[in-house]
């Protein structure tokens, strides 16, 4: 199908565009910005006026649930729950059941993803064997079967030299690893912030200590090793500090942050709501502010959505015992939008963050919209404000902390290789 996309604000971080222009789609490519090619004649025509026209969304961490946890969600639900919140690339987190540690189950559910024809999925591979951190998975048998990384997203392997073999292994492959910094015998059967409002509900804490401890292992192990790191979900003060530090010594290391960090501290917990059980936990108003400084100042370099859908009756247990997680695959952008008229960034800086930078983090030919590149795009109108509903979410999972709230950024289309694969 020929697109003609007109009227449209254009904005393009990665190359630097900020203006209403047309743009055309042929064969699943943008084929012209500006100006139509020769001859070129639209089978469809979307009129942009008073939208923004974009980069599909990229978001490093969305949880969909297959294999094995299909009664929390499936891959239909939360793929249609993506291109809904204009997210055109999807990485997926290899914390599934089984987990993704064998090339078979990486190309099935590559073969599955590309038979609903929606958003694209990048899984990331397990970096050790069923994730116990014990023996290493077959990193490039995994890379062939479509693994774009490889992480352990629960927290550092406790056994550090198998980390630090595991690293090594990726580097002599220029593979990246993903981990969250999470020192596992400091979490222990922790929920919480170490601090006053666990105190007072009685909750057993997480230190920021648990953080900063793998964080300080994590670098050094990447001075010994030379691997490119990504760090996911930071969620601390004290770790944006080290991790600005360590950019600062030329280490390749990235890292992201999740949105519900960059709008929610420990006070949000209120009286045990379950929706703010979240790992790692919501911190203190400081660490939050400190990340939304972090992410202003390029310590942090991306926003994601960290998405994990969450059967009702496992939030409905006390707070200690509901399940972790919060659905957001939809709320990226708004929340995202949100969070720049708050800090008073233009769009294109609040674009780069959930576009592509993300994209460049994970190493994909995403997040920009040049001559040639596949016609991924998201169009939006920043002015229209809507409530979070359970009947407004798509996602199988209704868990969300920011559920009734009022947020800025309605999805009026999401394509993807061309084809429209979402219209509001």
């Amino acid at each position: 199908m020929k697109i003609h996309i007109k009227n449209g604000r254009l904005i393009d971080p990665k190359n630097d565009i900020d203006s209403v222009q047309d743009i055309f789609i042929a064969k699943g490519k943008v084929v012209g910005i500006g100006k139509a090619p020769a001859e070129f004649q639209a089978s469809r025509i979307i009129d942009a006026q008073s939208l923004v026209v974009c980069p599909g969304l990229v978001d490093l961490s969305v949880r969909l649930r297959e294999p094995g946890l299909e009664y929390k969600a499936t891959l239909e639900s939360e793929m249609s729950a993506a291109v809904a919140g204009g997210v055109t690339s999807i990485a997926c987190p290899p914390d599934t059941d089984p987990p993704l540690d064998e090339p078979g189950l990486v190309e099935m559910l590559k073969h599955r993803a590309k038979n609903l024809n929606q958003a694209h999925v990048y899984p990331i591979g397990a970096l050790t064997q069923g994730l116990k951190g014990e023996r290493l998975t077959e990193m490039a048998e995994l890379n062939d079967a479509g693994c774009v990384v490889f992480g352990q997203p629960e927290g550092l392997l406790p056994n550090l030299r198998v980390l630090m073999q595991a690293m090594r292994y990726a580097s002599t492959f220029d593979f990246s690893v993903w981990l969250r910094p999470q020192e596992i015998s400091l979490t222990g059967d922790g929920v919480a912030h170490d601090g006053e409002v666990a105190t007072r509900l009685g909750l057993l804490t997480i230190p920021v200590c648990a953080e900063t401890i793998a964080i300080s292992n994590i670098i050094l192990l990447t001075k010994e090793t030379g691997v490119k790191v990504h760090l996911c979900r930071i969620s601390s003060a004290e770790g944006v500090a080290m991790i600005r530090a360590a950019k600062q010594q030329g280490l390749p290391i990235t890292c992201d942050v999740t949105i519900n960090h960059l709008h929610l501290s420990d006070m949000d917990i209120g009286f045990f709501d379950s929706n703010c059980h979240l790992m790692p936990p919501l911190r203190g108003s400081d660490d939050r502010d400190a990340l939304r400084q972090g992410l202003l100042n390029g310590t942090i370099d991306a926003v994601c959505s960290d998405h994990a859908p969450v059967d009702e009756d496992a939030k409905l247990l006390p707070f200690g015992q509901s399940e972790i997680g919060a659905t957001g695959v939809e709320l990226l952008l708004p929340l995202a939008l949100k969070w720049g008229a708050e800090m008073h960034l233009s769009l294109p800086r609040i674009l780069a963050k959930i576009t592509s930078d993300p994209a460049g983090i994970l190493g994909i030919e995403a997040g920009h919209l040049s001559i040639g590149s596949a016609a991924d795009i998201c169009i939006f109108d920043p002015d229209h404000y809507w409530k979070v509903t359970s009947s407004a979410i798509l996602s199988q999972g209704k868990n969300t902390p920011f559920m009734g709230m009022e947020l800025p950024g309605g999805i009026k289309y999401t394509l993807v290789n061309g084809h429209i694969v979402y219209e509001h």
